[in-house]
């Protein structure tokens, strides 16, 4: 039950957090791409790490990094 409850938590929050994204459309690309990343890093950190702070801020941070290299244009 608690997984459950975990997982819907963080699918609502990946929803709510990509169409906030929407706002920025004065973002480059590969700013959105970073923020995308991070958010979504910072999902699933909190999730692997059931709930930790410093998991959910290294998996932001992993996210991002990821995110804004994946972003660049070639």
């Amino acid at each position: 039950m608690k997984t459950t409850v975990r997982t819907l938590s963080a699918a609502v929050l990946i929803a709510a957090m990509a169409s906030g994204l929407g706002a920025c459309s004065n973002l480059s690309h590969q700013d959105k791409a970073t923020l995308t990343g991070a958010a979504v890093g910072g999902v699933a950190g909190n999730v692997l790490t059931n709930g930790s702070a410093a998991g959910t801020v290294g998996g932001a941070a992993v996210g991002g990094v990821i995110g804004h290299e994946v972003g660049k244009k070639k």
